[in-house]
């Protein structure tokens, strides 16, 4: 660097450092980050118009065995016939609906020569001081519904279940934690009841077909990661160019003085100097 009329001061290193920091961030955190979001919120709209648009098909075709999950048909239509099991109720708390709070209520159904699987029966608006309103009970008898499937959803860190008001709470709607609360065998997915139901309560609907700003998030970011060491390149090349300017300069003044003719001595100098007498 030297040989281009450039030091490598500490300054520069550590602008260096952090720019190869940020363009790291960049191209393996902060935009696959973004692009990944892009990617579910895409996966999710297909499968919800999916779903719009077409017909329900039996519940026991996407989930033939009590171990059995579809995340690739989540949001689908199906139908089932069975029983709500007695008794065993619980609520997924500070859930929001429509903008408000509101409790999910969630019912283990038995399905006919199949899978048991958890069951959102709608939502309920809380009573002052987070308390759990009267809440109709399921209808005991065998009954055929209509559901869209959900993917169980990741538990909380630090959220433990409790019981209040009479109920189980959980603050996520998680097949394996539901299972072993109410200690009933259940599939890997649940069911979200749609309108008019047996056992129906207020109508959870699907989420807008919105893709987000993910995408275009995620191209900023892969620019910024170009763009940085660019910059970097840039400020380092204008340096060096001032630096070269610099010293070719000093070194024409230097040229220059060193060709510069001595002043001619006059006769009084001459003289002076010829028998020692100049000072």
């Amino acid at each position: 660097m030297r040989r281009l009329g450039f030091v490598l001061r500490p300054g520069w290193i550590a602008l260096i450092l952090v720019v190869i920091a940020f363009t790291y961030l960049c191209f393996m955190v902060l935009a696959p980050w973004q692009l990944g979001k892009n990617s579910r919120t895409s996966r999710q709209n297909h499968q919800i118009e999916d779903s719009l648009n077409t017909a329900p098909v039996p519940l026991k075709t996407l989930l033939p065995q009590q171990d059995s999950s579809a995340p690739n048909a989540q949001w689908r239509r199906v139908t089932a016939t069975g029983h709500y099991l007695p008794d065993v109720q619980l609520l997924a708390r500070l859930r929001v609906v429509e903008g408000d709070q509101a409790f999910e209520v969630l019912a283990p159904f038995a399905v006919d020569d199949g899978p048991t699987v958890l069951v959102d029966r709608g939502y309920v608006r809380p009573e002052p001081g987070s308390h759990v309103p009267p809440i109709a009970r399921p209808p005991q008898e065998t009954v055929t519904i209509t559901a869209r499937l959900r993917d169980s959803e990741p538990t909380v860190a630090g959220k433990d279940p409790f019981t209040r008001d009479g109920f189980q709470q959980v603050y996520s709607i998680n097949t394996e934690q539901v299972s072993t609360l109410t200690k009933t065998p259940l599939a890997g997915s649940y069911l979200q009841l749609v309108e008019n139901q047996p056992g129906g309560l207020g109508v959870i609907g699907v989420p807008h077909l919105d893709a987000g700003p993910f995408l275009s998030y995620g191209i900023q970011w892969i620019s910024f990661g170009i763009l940085a060491p660019i910059g970097l390149g840039y400020f380092a090349y204008s340096e060096v160019r001032i630096r070269r300017q610099e010293r070719e300069a000093r070194e024409a003044r230097q040229e220059a003085q060193a060709q510069t003719p001595e002043t001619p001595m006059t006769v009084e100098e001459k003289l002076a100097d010829r028998y020692g007498r100049r000072q």
